[in-house]
């Protein structure tokens, strides 16, 4: 059965640094892989997400901040986050499907992790 583990969130002070770690089973970790993220009331927000052949996509709000990554031979997905901001306070869910048109689009993916929160405080 198809299972996404998501670790490593915590709390940080502003311009801290933490790294996401998603655990996946086999078959669906050869398709799309991404990270989203979510604050109550609002819609999943695409974070960066990353294909078979390591094509990256990357939010704008994130960009030159967040680096996705996967390490095969442990069938994990990574998501190492510099200069966090307070408005990087979420849930971070890990997400795999087949690609999406957009890779960043939450309903595009089939599969979901339980959900890993980080807080940044200012």
């Amino acid at each position: 059965q198809a299972q996404l583990v998501e670790s490593g969130g915590g709390s940080v002070q502003a311009g801290g640094s933490l790294t996401l770690s998603c655990a996946a089973s086999g078959y669906i970790y050869r398709g799309c892989m991404a990270w989203f993220r979510q604050v109550p009331g609002k819609q999943h927000e695409g974070v960066a997400s990353i294909e078979a052949g390591r094509t990256m996509t990357y939010a704008d709000s994130v960009k030159g901040r967040f680096t996705i990554w996967k390490d095969n031979d442990k069938a994990t997905l990574y998501l190492k986050m510099d200069n966090l901001k307070p408005e990087d306070t979420s849930i971070y869910y890990c997400a795999a499907d087949s690609c999406p048109i957009d890779r960043l689009w939450a309903p595009g993916y089939k599969y979901w992790g339980q959900g890993t929160q980080v807080t940044v405080s200012s």
